[in-house]
């Protein structure tokens, strides 16, 4: 398979434009590349060079990389709570609050909404294939959820994949309104979660690192979120309380350093995805979209 640009669908202009991605020469090198490959499989996804690079992001000498990080990828620190002169770290600086005005929710009870910033892919029945995926990289749920009942719950419903960048808002909150159960950490790989690689291997979403929890909703019946891990990704926070009712738009939780994916699965036969999505998702483009922003409608 040849390397390409990742290519994406700004959702208010339409237009299509090629992603500007940190570290992407890396990826060409680990997935397009023999040597890359087998560096990836020997180290790469190991959990210690994810960890090692989260403690640097984490020391104070790394306040220095925020300021030309934010010139070089143009991120508007308006919205920030914090100033750039404010931040003890990068990744104090990557995992910055918001001021509520900067993301307008779509509250409207019979929506869902995008829990995060990033770039949205849609899988109308996780069952169905995709030409955005190679043939033969089957997506289990039972591996997934290392549990068959919850398996069977979400068999043929619905599939939307927000992928982060690096330069993305890295907070994610709730797609609706609820009762939110206890989330279940399940160990694995660090491999990147980027197309470069998605492509390469599908069932990454069931080797990397997860947490999930099941959000119990009254439009949408029982909603799964999950935070995937990802390479030079630090760590997956939940700050929510379990067990207790969260409003749309709410936080969730957060990434540490690096890019990252959630995944939100609906049962069959509850949400109608926006035509938008769909069809971009049909043609294997992501779609750009912002927390809080509606992507379907309960049916």
């Amino acid at each position: 398979m040849n390397f390409e640009k990742i290519k994406y669908k700004d959702r208010k202009t339409s237009e299509i434009l090629t992603e500007d991605v940190p570290g992407e020469k890396f990826l060409k090198f680990l997935y397009y590349n023999p040597f890359g490959k087998l560096a990836l499989n020997l180290i790469v996804k190991r959990k210690f060079l994810s960890s090692l690079y989260g403690r640097k992001m984490n020391s104070h000498k790394s306040v220095n990389l925020i300021e030309n990080f934010v010139k070089t990828y143009n991120i508007n620190m308006e919205e920030s709570v914090k100033k750039i002169h404010e931040f003890t770290s990068f990744n104090d600086f990557f995992i910055r609050k918001l001021k509520p005005e900067s993301r307008k929710i779509d509250f409207n009870k019979n929506t869902l909404v995008s829990p995060c910033d990033g770039k949205i892919f849609a899988l109308e029945r996780i069952n169905d294939s995709s030409k955005f995926f190679l043939k033969g990289d089957e997506f289990s749920l039972g591996e997934f959820f290392k549990d068959e009942k919850l398996a069977k719950k979400f068999f043929s419903g619905t599939m939307l994949i927000i992928r982060l960048a690096p330069v993305d808002y890295h907070r994610y909150h709730f797609p609706c309104e609820g009762k939110i159960l206890p989330s279940k950490l399940i160990g694995g790989n660090y491999f990147s979660v980027s197309p470069h690689a998605i492509k390469q291997n599908f069932r990454i979403f069931c080797e990397n690192k997860r947490e999930f929890s099941i959000l119990k909703s009254k439009n949408f019946g029982d909603v799964c979120i999950a935070e995937i891990g990802a390479t030079m990704v630090g760590g997956i926070v939940q700050t929510y309380k379990a067990n207790s009712m969260v409003k749309k738009g709410e936080e969730k939780g957060y990434f540490y350093f690096g890019g990252s994916t959630v995944i939100l699965l609906i049962e069959k036969n509850k949400i109608i995805i926006d035509e938008d999505i769909l069809e971009n998702s049909n043609r294997g483009i992501e779609t750009q979209i912002k927390m809080g922003e509606k992507v379907g409608i309960s049916i």
